[in-house]
């Protein structure tokens, strides 16, 4: 039996105050035209479906529009919530829907949804656990020993009707330890979301949500998939893609990935004002990509990311990278304060603000404005 795992899709998100909507729409058909290929018996999704728990209008039309692809194909479809979702919002009206194979997990009630599909091998049996906290668990459980994440997930494992001899799927949106993070994610102090992957070992595929980066913890068969788009600079390095699972007998489940290739990647561009434009009009590159720009000018441009945004319409970010950025002075009490001129201190001040010392350009402006203030 073959799946396709995804995750995170964040619809309505927002990065650097660029909506995402037009990235989103293009993504979801690539998905749907790699559906139509492979020909999966289901799809997972596992959380972080919107990116906001009151999605905006055009995010809820997307999805609407997305869902109802996925039911015209007759494709058995499982979503959870994940941290970023209103379970009670997202799962409105499943009751309705899950007569057409889309089933939306609801809110977590101590009791897990399990559905069962069939195949040559026998049934598989697919457990849908929502985003939780300890006190979630604990509500349900209050006779149960939960302190932390990993007892909330193992009390709500203990109490799932799972069968060892049958194959058994769990869809879930946590923080297993040992995940590389992105920044995009919300991280919590001190890990305390962690939840050890021991607890999960009953489970023949455990399609997880929450990591922004496609990857396996411990074993294969314990995965995020990852964004399918990326959502943040620290992302640009990823590859990012769809995962089929196919579980065969009882123990043999291989696992594959699909690329996705976005409309407008992520990029980081790094080089002096000069360089950069250089560059651009030289080298055969997508303009259209979402870029931070990293000057290595020692003098801030006047204006730059207007100057370069005509070149790189969508420039999300304009960083410096110089003497001036990479060191921290300590700004302590000044000796003999009274008996210094004006022109002397703020010398010594913008020295240790920028790492550098002032041009005769600068002290010369500088200079005259003091003359202006004391005559004044």
């Amino acid at each position: 039996m073959k799946f396709i795992h995804l995750s995170d899709l964040h619809i309505g998100k927002r990065v650097n105050e660029f909506s995402m909507i037009e990235d989103q729409i293009f993504i979801l058909n690539q998905i749907l035209d790699i559906i139509d290929r492979v020909k999966p018996d289901g799809i997972i999704i596992a959380g972080d479906i919107y990116d906001k728990t009151m999605p905006s209008e055009e995010a809820v039309h997307l999805l609407n529009d997305f869902i109802c692809s996925l039911a015209d194909r007759n494709l058995k479809t499982y979503i959870i919530s994940g941290n970023h979702d209103s379970a009670e919002r997202l799962s409105f009206g499943s009751r309705l829907i899950n007569r057409s194979g889309i089933f939306i997990c609801p809110a977590y009630s101590g009791n897990v949804v399990k559905h069962v599909q069939e195949d040559e091998y026998g049934q598989v049996n697919i457990f849908m656990l929502p985003f939780i906290k300890p006190a979630h668990v604990r509500s349900f459980f209050p006779d149960a020993e939960i302190t932390n994440y990993t007892d909330a997930v193992k009390t709500a494992i203990a109490n799932m009707d799972i069968d060892d001899s049958s194959r058994n799927i769990l869809i879930t949106h946590q923080f297993v330890t040992g995940a590389k993070r992105s920044e995009s994610e919300e991280i919590s102090v001190g890990g305390s979301d962690n939840v050890d992957s021991s607890v999960l070992s009953d489970f023949d595929y455990v399609a997880l949500g929450h990591i922004h980066g496609p990857q396996h913890i411990e074993r294969e068969n314990i995965r995020y998939c990852g964004t399918p788009l990326k959502y943040s600079f620290s992302e640009v390095s990823h590859v990012k893609s769809v995962t089929i699972v196919t579980l065969n007998e009882k123990g043999n489940v291989t696992i594959e990935t699909e690329p996705l290739v976005p409309m407008r990647d992520m990029r980081i561009i790094r080089g002096t004002y000069n360089e950069i434009t250089h560059r651009a009009n030289y080298e055969n590159t997508n303009t259209e990509d979402y870029i931070q720009i990293v000057l290595t000018d020692e003098e801030d441009v006047p204006d730059a990311i207007g100057r370069l945004r005509v070149i790189y319409p969508n420039i999300m970010q304009l960083k410096y990278d110089n003497k001036r950025t990479k060191t921290n002075q300590h700004l302590g009490p000044v000796e003999n304060i009274e008996e210094r001129k004006p022109i002397d201190l703020f010398a010594e001040f913008y020295e240790k603000q920028n790492n550098q010392a002032m041009t005769e350009e600068q002290t010369r402006f500088v200079s005259s404005l003091i003359e202006r203030i004391w005559g004044e």
